[in-house]
């Protein structure tokens, strides 16, 4: 078996990197881990996590996110991050403990907007824009964009992963996703991330 190679890519967040271990992380969805305590689910996010230089750990599809703590410079804790997850991925270990929810957020959790009934082909076709539209976009910069309701127009959406911390995310999130509901869904009025 040869060495295993993972790759490390910039996020728009200094804070935040990516490492794409050549391998699909998660077969379905993503998951956020913003505490330590978030991260006893998952065995590979609790050893990131107790490197002590970390505050958020992301899992992408096909790459891991990592923020590092402030202050933290990254040509340090990068080779102790990469040393984790090569062991994890070199020894084929489960992401998730045995038992525990190994799925992102269980629908209607914190939904901040209980979607009418009325509006129900609104809302099919938000979703389905974020999905097909927003989603590869921002899985690009390491994160990702969770559909959290719809209520009078206003569409709330939750950020996570890179996108969670970057400056310009709200700003870029507002312009840009707002301007292409609106012009596919001429009900929404707003985009709001909570």
């Amino acid at each position: 078996m040869g060495a295993m190679l993972i790759e490390t890519e910039t996020t728009p967040n200094p804070a935040t990197l990516k490492f794409l271990p050549g391998r699909i992380v998660m077969d379905a969805g993503t998951r956020d881990f913003a505490t330590p305590e978030e991260a006893d689910a998952s065995p590979l996010a609790e050893m990131l996590f107790a490197l002590g230089d970390v505050t958020g750990v992301f899992f992408g599809r096909d790459f891991v996110s990592v923020t590092a703590a402030p202050g933290v410079e990254w040509h340090s804790l990068k080779p102790d991050v990469l040393a984790i997850l090569l062991d994890h991925f070199a020894a084929n270990m489960p992401l998730f403990r045995q038992g525990s929810a190994s799925f992102g957020v269980p629908a209607g959790e914190d939904e901040i907007a209980t979607d009418d009934p009325a509006d129900a082909e609104i809302v099919a076709q938000i979703r389905e824009l974020i999905d097909t539209r927003v989603r590869p976009a921002v899985a690009n910069d390491g994160g990702d964009i969770v559909y959290r309701g719809f209520d009078k127009g206003k569409v709330y959406l939750r950020m996570q992963g890179a996108c969670a911390g970057c400056p310009s995310s709200s700003a870029t999130l507002k312009q840009g996703i707002e301007q292409l509901l609106k012009y596919y869904v001429p009900e929404v009025t707003e985009v709001r991330a909570v």
